[in-house]
């Protein structure tokens, strides 16, 4: 039983990689974080501020994770351009926008005050 909880971490460590190796988009999302990161010591920001940011940069990677598990799933089952696959990538790509978009405005609520 701890074997297997061990391999699950390996795994998912192992599925990081590939996805930082092989996705741009996923290395755009870590450096903006590593940026946001650095605002947040140089601002001193709150420990609810870092709460709201680690959720929204969490948020983010996790939903470009997702996006690139369901792109991978979609392109191992056809070759072929098929309405119901482009549905499924652009819906998921869709939620990264979105996610994205969300954690811009995040941004500017919590380090506008600080810079003005």
């Amino acid at each position: 039983m701890v074997r297997y909880r061990i391999l699950s971490f390996k795994y998912a460590l192992e599925g990081l990689a590939i996805a930082l190796k092989d996705q741009p988009n996923l290395k755009f999302h870590l450096l903006a974080a590593a940026g946001v990161i650095a605002l947040g010591f140089i601002f001193s920001i709150s420990s609810f501020e870092w709460l709201i940011l680690s959720l929204t940069i969490g948020f983010v990677v996790a939903l470009e994770l997702t996006n690139t598990a369901i792109e991978e799933i979609v392109d191992s089952f056809t070759s072929e351009v098929h309405p119901a696959a482009k549905k499924a990538k652009d819906v998921a790509a869709g939620a990264v926008l979105a996610a994205s978009i969300t954690a811009v405005i995040v941004g500017i609520i919590i380090f506008l005050p600080y810079i003005i």
